[in-house]
């Protein structure tokens, strides 16, 4: 999910952040993006197509001996929100939604993995439960802090623009060599990377002020 997310920043430039958890992402883009002209069936069709070819494409490269059983599909919207706070409030709701969400999975897969518990049965055992209790359920029967559990589950992936030092070797010739030399070299890019931090904060803000920032 995260590399087609990077696939779709990287065609289409004018994202400035990605985010995502379970089977969502969503894409920020510029205040001033004049993609398409800004028509939002563009906007919505060019990212859910590439977003899906995408998945397609690379999917070998993460489960080699599992073929693809059907074609996968995505929907998406557009939304336009009318300042840089009211995106800060949807993105906040979309990571609270992550931590709640996976709360409730990481429990409900120990019932029934670990406890052998049906899901009908770990279903009814959680109803009603807050998330202290959740997590009383996790350290007490399984020994499980949540607070350990992998930032990426905890807190969904952020995909923002970062500056990436890509080593590759190179094969250099003077008019007077008849065989090259091999370099080593390291080249600059900027591309879509994968952070797993707290976003509903402001520290994460003031660290990336460009992201936001009026000229986008």
């Amino acid at each position: 999910m995260t590399k087609c997310a990077q696939t779709v920043m990287t065609e289409l430039e004018d994202i400035v952040i990605a985010y995502g958890q379970s089977d969502e992402y969503s894409f920020v883009f510029k205040r001033k993006s004049n993609w398409f002209k800004r028509r939002a069936s563009k906007f919505m069709t060019h990212v859910a197509s590439q977003f899906a070819s995408s998945y397609v494409f690379y999917w070998r490269d993460y489960f080699e001996d599992q073929p693809l059983l059907y074609p996968p599909g995505f929907d998406g919207r557009v939304i336009v929100y009318p300042n840089n706070q009211t995106l800060k409030d949807y993105l906040s709701w979309r990571q609270a939604d992550c931590h709640v969400n996976n709360l409730y999975n990481t429990v409900f897969w120990a019932l029934v993995q670990q406890s052998g518990l049906t899901p009908v049965q770990a279903q009814e055992r959680l109803q009603g439960t807050l998330a202290a209790d959740k997590n009383e359920i996790l350290f007490s029967e399984f020994n499980i802090n949540y607070n350990n559990e992998p930032l990426m589950y905890r807190k969904g992936t952020v995909l923002i623009w970062q500056k990436v030092g890509e080593v590759t070797t190179k094969e250099v010739k003077l008019p007077a060599e008849i065989e090259g030399k091999k370099m080593v070299v390291t080249r600059t890019r900027i591309k879509p990377v994968p952070l797993y931090c707290d976003i509903i904060g402001d520290a994460f803000w003031k660290e990336h002020p460009e992201i936001l920032d009026e000229d986008s």
